[in-house]
């Protein structure tokens, strides 16, 4: 009964989110039947279209991953954008600064290392929210923008490629690339370490005593005390396990799409990430589905504005709705599901 009431509810917010987007495109003077077909064609009429979603899905599972940690636990990362660019920093220097060595290697340190940096980035108001209360919510979101203007300094100093004035770093070796998985478009294996960092990441929330302690914590810190759990630990290593997914998600752009750090990497992924936790009900295959759902929704969004000249701000209006429907299904729905006899 629990997954009928879901599934009807997600149909209803479907139908909705359809029946608005043809309200909104009538009322910007465009055909909605070109508009629907070209949105269909753009996701499924090619395979470089069908690519694309997966490629755009990948940094948003990572983040989401890591923001649907901290959000489980009681702590509100609204910082994955900036955690996302301190991994892009961190495989950028591993590229730059160390030596030649065999691939497999290369890209193992690369990870690890956008991991760490994302993770310390997070931990940070973590450890303040923690020890002295300082609200998480203030201090992400600023040190979002300190990690922007990071790489801006970066791309300008340190890491800029010398042989152009552009503000960007040289081309990683092949060594930190990851490989295509669909050939000719930009699916790359970054898509497989999406799906086995949710993998590990629902084993150590579900089935481990790392994972129990840190949900009781987000379920009520008060208990999680009396039974003897440290909620500082616990806040702490969410903040790290949160911010070092993002960081993956800066990799995996390094790695897998740009293959060089340079200003304005992500689109807010980090942002868009929240939606996907949000919407994925903090659940590991609730924000594999909920991403590419999100990423599906855009690329579709890219093909009427290229086909149909229909506006993409009109799906930035539809993620809003989307996310206030999926909140509030519950008590916006009632009645429906009532009516049905679905409980």
């Amino acid at each position: 009964m629990k997954y009928t009431k879901e599934l009807v509810s997600t149909l209803i917010i479907i139908i909705i989110t359809f029946l608005l987007a043809a309200v909104l495109i009538i009322v910007a003077k465009y055909d909605p039947g070109m508009a629907l077909r070209s949105f269909f064609y753009g996701i499924f009429g090619s395979l470089h279209g069908f690519a694309e979603i997966m490629v755009r899905a990948t940094p948003l599972i990572l983040a989401g991953l890591g923001v649907s940690v901290a959000f489980s636990t009681g702590f509100f990362n609204i910082g994955a954008e900036g955690q996302l660019y301190m991994g892009a920093i961190a495989i950028t220097c591993v590229g730059v600064f160390l030596p030649p060595m065999p691939a497999v290697l290369h890209i193992t340190i690369a990870i690890t290392a956008g991991f760490l940096l994302g993770g310390i980035w997070a931990v940070i108001p973590g450890f303040l929210k923690a020890k002295y209360g300082v609200s998480e919510i203030i201090t992400t979101i600023m040190f979002n923008y300190i990690a922007i203007n990071i790489v801006g300094i970066l791309v300008r100093t340190v890491l800029k490629n010398t042989e152009s004035a552009l503000p960007y770093s040289s081309v990683m070796p092949k060594s930190l690339s990851f490989p295509l998985l669909l050939y000719p478009t930009r699916l790359h294996g970054g898509f497989i370490l999406a799906i086995v960092s949710a993998v590990l990441i629902y084993i150590i929330m579900k089935k481990t005593t790392i994972g129990y302690e840190l949900r009781v914590v987000g379920f009520n810190k008060r208990a999680g005390t009396c039974s003897g759990i440290s909620v500082y630990k616990n806040i702490v290593l969410a903040s790290l396990i949160s911010g070092g997914l993002a960081g993956l998600a800066g990799v995996s752009e390094i790695a897998g799409v740009h293959h060089r750090l340079l200003e304005g990497i992500s689109p807010g992924y980090g942002y868009i990430a929240i939606i996907v936790a949000l919407m994925g009900r903090n659940h590991p295959l609730g924000v594999i589905i909920s991403a590419i759902g999100l990423s599906a929704l855009q690329v579709g969004a890219n093909s009427m504005q290229r086909q149909a000249g229909i506006p993409t701000s009109i799906t930035s209006v539809l993620m809003g709705v989307i996310v206030l429907l999926a909140l509030s299904k519950n008590i916006m729905f009632s009645g429906i599901l009532k009516k049905m006899r679905i409980k």
